[in-house]
């Protein structure tokens, strides 16, 4: 290597992760910024808890429509294209929250918006990260991309307990909170068509060696899947591991989506605090969910175990969730969302890792996607049942109790999960 020149993994770094790593950040705070908006929003548009929680659920409906069919768009096109067009629609959809008047308004722009950012994370995962990344450093490399959920929250959160407290041009802080977080979403839409590439060959930053070293691994880690076992989408889709993964996702994300559009809400009504100071104190669980996705990656990734890496963490979660809304102190309480938010964040990386030890290629993309979608039936799930029962009962304690009961599940069945997928090879 020429003296001066960037290593592979700083060039990695660079030109693949931090574009996916800012593309998710942007996708995260048009996803979650509704539930800081519902602070003041619900009360000037006079939604009940059930209504705001079928509204943030049902984004999830939109999503695992197109999400499936999304990841094999991508997969057979252009993952790069995919991706930059997901981001000037969504960011399209999410500007239009600023205009809601009625219930049904609400529930047809959430849905597009699920529509609209549909399957941007299954193309990252079994389009862009395998294609340069190997199957060791995969579980290291996917979560640092994912630190961008905690590092939206972190950066988020205040930003946006901020911007409610501004009113300008007619407009109510939560209108300008749509508006304003959407500008992102456009911009760098466009330009993510420009700086990221589909394959290493294509990569004018890469050195001709660097280029064929990647893409060799590439074939050779796939065709070695293939002579183990050959996988037709269809055959993903049947496989019994593929299935317990839909499942586990499924419980896990019931409890992530659940506590994160109800977090703020729970957090202030146990508190008392300003909007402005719920943003500020979110990031202390969320920095602390950002050391826990990076330690869980990184020692997974040095030891190659992934079931225990990936259950630990639901286990914490359940405590943080099931204790939380009975704590009659605001401290404990906030101590009980800190646990509950490392929990639910850390076992990311390892957990997109996991299927393509077995799987690549369409197989690779059709099985994430409908583990996605399995995954965002509870995203809907969880925030409505939430708010129903909030409804029902006027406190969150039941619905949290059957949250942490849906994560514990998740952990139990992580445990389950086969220590040598199908055609993984040394995989643990």
């Amino acid at each position: 290597m020429p003296r001066g020149e960037p290593s592979l993994d700083r060039k990695r770094l660079w030109q693949v992760l931090l574009p996916l790593f800012l593309g998710s950040v942007i996708a995260y705070l048009d996803r979650v910024n509704l539930a800081y908006a519902a602070l003041n929003m619900n009360q000037d548009l006079g939604f009940s808890a059930s209504v705001f929680g079928l509204g943030a659920g049902i984004f999830f409906a939109g999503y695992v429509i197109f999400e499936i069919l999304g990841a094999l768009i991508a997969e057979r096109w252009s993952a790069r294209i995919w991706l930059a067009r997901i981001m000037v629609s969504w960011g399209l959809a999410s500007c239009l929250m600023a205009w809601v008047k009625s219930e049904w308004q609400f529930y047809g722009l959430r849905f597009l918006l699920g529509i609209a950012e549909a399957s941007f994370y299954p193309v990252a995962y079994a389009s862009v990260i395998p294609r340069w990344f190997t199957p060791a450093e995969r579980p290291r490399a996917i979560a640092i991309m994912l630190t961008s959920l905690p590092v939206s929250a972190i950066i988020g959160s205040p930003l946006a307990g901020w911007i409610l407290t501004w009113q300008s041009g007619g407009f109510k802080g939560w209108q300008l909170l749509f508006i304003l977080e959407s500008i992102p979403a456009l911009v760098f839409g466009i330009l993510l068509w420009f700086w990221l590439k589909d394959w290493p060959r294509d990569a004018p930053w890469l050195s001709p060696r660097e280029k064929q070293e990647l893409q060799d691994a590439y074939e050779k880690e796939r065709a070695a899947k293939v002579a183990r076992r050959p996988y037709t989408v269809w055959q993903a889709f049947s496989d019994r591991e593929v299935l317990k993964l839909c499942l586990i996702y499924f419980l896990w994300i019931t409890g992530f989506w659940g506590y994160n559009y109800w977090m703020p809400t729970v957090l202030q009504e146990a508190s008392g605090w300003s909007s402005i100071r719920i943003g500020w104190m979110i990031v202390i669980p969320m920095s602390l969910a950002l050391v826990g996705m990076l330690w869980v990656g990184h020692s997974s990734a040095r030891s190659g175990e992934k079931r225990w890496h990936g259950a630990i963490p639901m286990f914490l979660a359940a405590v943080g969730m099931g204790i939380g809304p009975f704590c009659s102190s605001a401290l404990a309480s906030f101590a009980c969302v800190c646990l509950a938010g490392i929990g639910v964040y850390s076992a990311f990386g390892v957990w997109w890792s996991y299927p393509t030890t077995f799987l690549s290629g369409a197989a690779a993309a059709g099985a994430i996607g409908l583990i996605n979608s399995c995954g965002n039936i509870g995203g809907f799930l969880g925030p409505y049942v939430t708010g129903l029962f909030k409804d029902l009962t006027g406190t969150v304690q039941s619905a949290y109790g059957l949250l942490a009961l849906s994560l514990f599940v998740a952990g139990l069945l992580m445990l389950k999960l086969s220590s040598t997928p199908p055609g993984s090879g040394s995989e643990r």
